[in-house]
């Protein structure tokens, strides 16, 4: 099987690809999905419920995808799990021979969500790095997540250093469609020595409309989707095939910058739409 793992040491510029996920998927969409995606990308991502949604277990969706000999990389999130729990999760994710993870503390749902629901939080997303790391019963690619952003001077990556200390090997960072901040936050990273010690994706994903570019830059935490993108989509005759075209042309961008070691593309729109940005970006050679 061709892995994520391999990729990352092997190649200069790795893809990565989110799976749709819902509380109606199941093995043949997934399957469906993914193999649309393989050709293309390195590895499938697996979220883990992101935001207020419920879909199909993570846990799951990667142990069909190992059965159809595709590599995934396992979401795993602190937000919904005790301790217990969480280790539960990690020795599935080995017993079934997933081989990457994403680790992290997870988002808190909004004060007004309905129905309320408890937080769990029992541990933090460097804990749960350091309890995979040290989980003897696998050898895990572990990474975790940054918001990528315009660091003054002063600024020293202090959080990050903590979650390769516990064993991360990769930081993805959110959804940024600011090629500038991404130079300027990547510079900072390459000063810092992070990039030695780790490597960084960039988030990105063909925007299907310009309602949707200024909905996610707007309510996605972290998300950065700059005013003239909105604009480019909302002046554009076919603005999905002009969302796969600014996906290409940051894809071709991101490539270029110092210590970026690939992308993963969030998935907005059908998987043919990321893979026909990815094609024509070229970085696939």
């Amino acid at each position: 099987m061709h892995t994520f793992r391999h990729a990352l040491r092997t190649q200069d510029f790795t893809l990565t690809a989110e799976l749709a996920l819902d509380a109606h998927s199941d093995r043949e969409s997934i399957v469906a999905q993914a193999k649309a995606l393989v050709a293309d990308v390195d590895a499938v991502q697996v979220t883990d419920s992101p935001g207020e949604r419920v879909h199909l277990s993570s846990l799951a969706a990667a142990a069909i995808l190992l059965d159809a000999g595709i590599d995934p990389v396992l979401h795993l999130h602190c937000r919904d799990r005790n301790r217990i729990s969480l280790r539960s999760e990690l020795l599935g994710a080995a017993a079934l021979g997933v081989s990457s993870l994403l680790l992290m503390r997870g988002r808190e749902l909004p004060e007004d969500f309905r129905p309320r629901i408890k937080q769990v939080y029992d541990w933090g997303g460097r804990r749960l790095i350091a309890s995979a790391s040290a989980l003897e019963e696998a050898d895990f690619m572990i990474g975790s997540i940054a918001t990528a952003f315009k660091p003054d001077r002063e600024w020293k990556p202090g959080k990050l250093a903590s979650k390769l200390d516990a064993g991360a090997r990769f930081i993805q960072t959110q959804l940024c469609f600011d090629i500038d901040l991404l130079r300027h936050y990547m510079s900072r990273l390459v000063a810092e020595k992070i990039t030695r010690r780790a490597n960084v994706l960039i988030g990105l994903a063909p925007l299907p409309s310009a309602g949707s570019a200024h909905w996610l830059g707007k309510h996605l935490r972290g998300a950065v989707v700059p005013a003239k993108v909105v604009k480019r989509l909302r002046q554009a005759t076919d603005p999905e095939q002009e969302g796969i075209d600014i996906c290409a042309e940051l894809l071709q961008q991101v490539a270029d910058i110092p210590g970026v070691s690939g992308a993963n593309l969030h998935c907005l729109v059908e998987p043919e739409r990321i893979v026909e940005a990815v094609k024509l970006s070229g970085v696939r050679g």
